[in-house]
């Protein structure tokens, strides 16, 4: 008997249908060892020497898995192909004790029959290098939260964090918004002239635009027109005058598909299409990488592994992929050669692939019915991205037509598509702009001449998926690190989501100055990027990881030692206010709790009285509630799940209520209470259930209509596309 280990119970019922009655499949539930929570676990004096454990919840499982052990010939370890997989098959190694035991590694990025049996034919060694960058991270990442976070704690406020990658994702926030604060804005304007052929009885009249561009055939630039008067001088020289087309210029454009998905790109796109968080999106990928139960197929693997920055595609697949093309859009749609792309990372492996599905021929619409929503909208991204990077480009017409008005150049411009290409399984925002047919020396007529104010916009706050461009741009993090980081700083509450834009709080932009001033090299993009490199270099087996951390380490500690002695709580978290307390009359003063700034009355503590900033009143978005706890106003906050009601007594009243969305469904189980949208803890999925809760647990994941079944009276429901169905399952209508 052959014992085959992966990560996770899915995994192995996915790999169990291909395989025969002489090997058994078990999952180890992720990691069985690591660092243990309540201490450091590293010893420093010992060359960084780390004290793994097995955290209560592995130990069962552990246990378990030594049994097992004991009645197999050979183990097979079959974890995720990247640092952390190796990493979970090395302590798995460790913890079994298989010093003793055949033990080989396999690897493979999709999980189909053929890749299965193809990696049993290959095993291989568990590879020590990409443990040892495994191990780097972790134990690098481990010394700073130890040894910062606690400083935080002392010095600003408990429940702080500090750590690589996430303080850098938080300086790049902050930097934005101070952008943004210090922008000045500047007016400028343009001249259009809606123009039309003088073409007598004409049915087809076409009204187009042209920009003025030029004047004394010198460009004008964007803010060259900076006010009104300008314009309207404009505007008065062009009395009278004749639009005469001096030059057409037509080119044919091409526009290439973008290549397949990568982590960093799909976390991007869905953000940017499906408006999925980064963390939703791994989640959702590792769910349709693991397997999903297609019916009488049972449980299949639909995309390749979701952590990965190879932009290869196996050449079994590409020609697959051009098949499948010829045969469903024609052959003017394929490629004579496969289209590549050039890999993005230095330590990208050939061997790795793109993000794709594991046949092209399974359309989402053939496995949309054994799909949940969100799986469903995120596989067909995947498989219409691929799917497109194949095909032909997309070809536009493109005119440019420049008409002399006096000593004024105008200039017209107009796309349209001659052959769709890509485009027609992957749209983008192409609009078409048709001009009528032309010909130079041609007068045109003036419909109207305007004059249009705008003014200069400062940068845009990072949204997710901008964020995870500018730290994969930066060299920050890896495929695995985008997600967690973004989800440990909203949950730290150095940022917020407003409008899913990233604005930092006030704990963030402290946090942030904090760090930069006394641990730049903690923040420093340049520096944090060198140490990826650094441990990059350990996966390729270039470098050892402990003269890294060492030589990180030691100047770190040093100036750890002399902060805790110059740094002052009393001068980072407040300052003087012009408030007098009205409980006693002493001077308040603005503190930096971990939730923001407040006033505090310097009388504490014999006096407690805090109160929100002037500025925080001012923005508070009130609510009709009152505190049932101390009878203030209850305001309308925004937290990481969203809007929730908040006592305005905040910190003196820390009590805080969900705000309801009501269906105007009555429960038709308790028959009191009404059916509300809520949130789910995990994952922050939507669901409908009564607001009796716990009193009455109805709950639903479609939302309720006002409306019973006329078959067996239960609740209707909306369905996909709008339809209205039978919340009963037994139910067919």
């Amino acid at each position: 008997m052959i014992l085959i280990i992966v990560e996770s119970p899915t995994k192995a019922k996915t790999i169990e249908k291909f395989l025969g009655s002489s090997y058994k499949l078990e999952s180890s539930f992720g990691h069985i060892r690591d660092l243990p929570k309540k201490e450091m676990g590293i010893e420093i004096e010992n060359n960084f020497k780390p004290k793994y454990v097995i955290p209560d919840k592995a130990k069962k499982k552990v246990g378990e898995l030594k049994m097992i052990v004991k009645k197999v010939d050979s183990i097979i370890l079959a974890t995720d192909e990247d640092r952390e997989g190796e990493a979970i098959a090395w302590h798995l190694t460790q913890a079994l004790n298989l010093k003793n035991k055949k033990v080989e590694r396999i690897v493979f990025h999709e999980i189909t029959k053929e890749a299965i049996l193809n990696a049993l034919k290959a095993p291989q060694k568990i590879d020590i290098n990409l443990v040892d960058a495994q191990q780097g991270r972790r134990i690098l990442d481990r010394l700073v939260g130890y040894e910062l976070s606690p400083f935080l704690w002392k010095k600003v406020a408990r429940g702080l964090s500090a750590g690589r990658v996430q303080s850098v994702a938080v300086r790049l926030i902050v930097d934005r918004e101070r952008e943004i604060e210090a922008f000045k804005s500047e007016e400028y304007w343009t001249v259009e002239a809606r123009l039309q052929q003088k073409i007598l009885n004409s049915k087809f009249e076409t009204e187009f635009l042209a920009m003025l561009i030029k004047k004394d055939k010198k460009t004008i630039s964007k803010l060259e027109i900076k006010t009104k008067e300008e314009a309207d001088k404009i505007l008065k020289d062009l009395e009278e005058a004749k639009y005469k087309i001096i030059d057409i210029k037509k080119r044919e454009i091409k526009k290439n598909p973008n290549a397949p998905f990568i982590t960093s790109t799909l976390q991007q796109e869905a953000n940017h299409k499906l408006g999925f968080s980064a963390k939703q999106t791994m989640m959702i990928a590792q769910q349709l990488y693991e397997g999903i139960g297609l019916g009488k197929e049972g449980s299949v693997g639909l995309i390749t592994y979701m952590r990965t920055d190879s932009f290869n595609l196996a050449e079994n697949f590409l020609e697959k992929t051009q098949n499948y093309i010829k045969e469903n859009f024609g052959s003017e749609y394929a490629l004579e050669q496969y289209r590549r792309f050039k890999i993005k990372s230095k330590l990208s492996q050939e061997a790795h692939e793109a993000i794709r599905p594991t046949e092209i021929i399974r359309s989402p619409e053939m496995v949309e019915a054994f799909l949940d929503k969100n799986q469903f909208k995120l596989y067909q991204l995947i498989w219409r991205r691929t799917l497109a990077c194949q095909m032909k480009e997309a070809i536009f017409d493109s005119t440019s037509v420049d008409i002399e008005a006096k000593n004024y150049i105008f200039r017209a411009s107009g796309s349209i598509i001659k052959f769709d290409g890509f485009l027609k399984i992957y749209p983008s925002k192409t609009e078409e702009n048709i001009l009528p047919s032309l010909e130079i020396n041609e007068i045109l007529a003036l419909n109207k001449l305007i004059s249009n104010q705008h003014f200069t916009q400062p940068p845009g706050r990072y949204n997710e998926a901008t964020l995870i461009k500018a730290l994969e741009e930066n060299g920050i993090g890896r495929p695995s690190t985008y997600a967690p980081t973004i989800s440990t700083i909203v949950e730290r509450n150095y940022i917020i989501k407003e409008n899913k834009y990233l604005k930092p709080t006030d704990i963030g932009i402290l946090v942030n100055d904090l760090l930069v001033e006394h641990f730049p090299k903690i923040v420093d993009i340049k520096f944090t990027a060198q140490m990826e490199n650094n441990l990059d270099e350990v996966a390729q087996g270039k470098v050892k990881w402990q003269p890294i951390i060492k030589e990180f380490y030691d100047p770190f500690k040093k100036n750890l030692i002399q902060k805790e002695k110059e740094v002052s709580k009393k001068a980072l978290t407040e300052k003087e206010s012009d408030e007098k307390c009205d409980k006693c009359d002493k001077p308040m003063i603005i503190k930096v709790g971990r939730f923001g700034k407040f006033l505090a009355c310097t009388g504490f503590p014999d006096c407690k009285n805090t109160k929100p900033l002037e500025k925080d009143l001012r923005e508070m978005e009130l609510s009709n509630e009152k505190c049932d706890k101390c009878g203030a106003d209850m305001i309308i906050k925004h937290g990481r799940f969203g809007a929730f009601l908040s006592c305005s007594k905040y910190p003196e009243c820390k009590n805080i209520k969900s705000i309801k969305k009501s269906t105007g469904v009555k429960c038709p189980q308790c028959n009191k209470g009404e059916i509300v949208e809520k949130k789910s803890k995990k994952g922050g999925r939507t669901f409908y259930a009564c607001d009796q809760y716990p009193n009455c647990k109805f709950a639903l994941w479609q939302k309720p209509v006002n409306q019973k079944c006329d078959k067996c009276g239960s609740l209707m429901v909306m369905a996909k596309d709008d339809e209205k169905r039978c919340s009963n399952k037994e139910c067919k209508i």
